[in-house]
């Protein structure tokens, strides 16, 4: 794994982490406890800040980055950040599923109990309310979340994450 200073800023992490030996975790970057950062995932802190709070999951392939000097990025409790899914210089609430292969743009925030689907562009600036699903490109409102697809989606792969982490430490 890398995990480089940079700028005098180095990466803290919480309890109970885990981080895949190819990840890359690197300059202003503060994780909180239970997360996971999966194999050749990218969380770059370089140009501005970036906070994870806890039992987060950043799968495989994901680019986490900000904005030079004006958007960082801030990422809740109780997310998953899907296969190669981007995030850049936003902010994702509590309790959110980020799609495999989806983009979250700068500036935008992604309100508590959401759902980004798959493959989604959530283009610049953009506010998805919470508790609905966001898909397409650009992404758009398809549907409000139930308490079935909150508990069975978004609860269920994060705490699937913090389980198979287990089985790496």
């Amino acid at each position: 794994m890398i995990i480089k200073e940079l700028n005098g800023k180095k990466p803290v992490f919480g309890k109970n982490c885990f981080i895949a030996e190819n990840a890359a975790i690197i300059g202003d970057v503060i994780c909180g406890d239970d997360c996971s950062i999966w194999y050749s995932a990218v969380i770059r802190g370089d140009v501005h800040s970036i906070r994870i709070g806890n039992k987060v999951n950043i799968q495989d392939g994901a680019v986490i980055h900000a904005t030079y000097k004006k958007h960082s990025t801030t990422i809740g409790n109780n997310v998953s950040i899907a296969h190669n899914a981007i995030v850049h210089g936003c902010t994702i609430n509590d309790n959110v599923l980020i799609g495999m292969g989806s983009i979250v743009m700068d500036g935008c925030v992604v309100e508590s109990n959401s759902i980004i689907a798959a493959g989604a562009v959530v283009t610049k600036g953009t506010i998805v309310e919470s508790g609905t699903i966001y898909a397409g490109t650009p992404a758009k409102k398809i549907k409000d979340i139930d308490a079935n697809l909150l508990s069975g989606e978004v609860d269920r792969i994060a705490d699937a994450y913090l389980k198979y982490s287990s089985w790496y430490k």
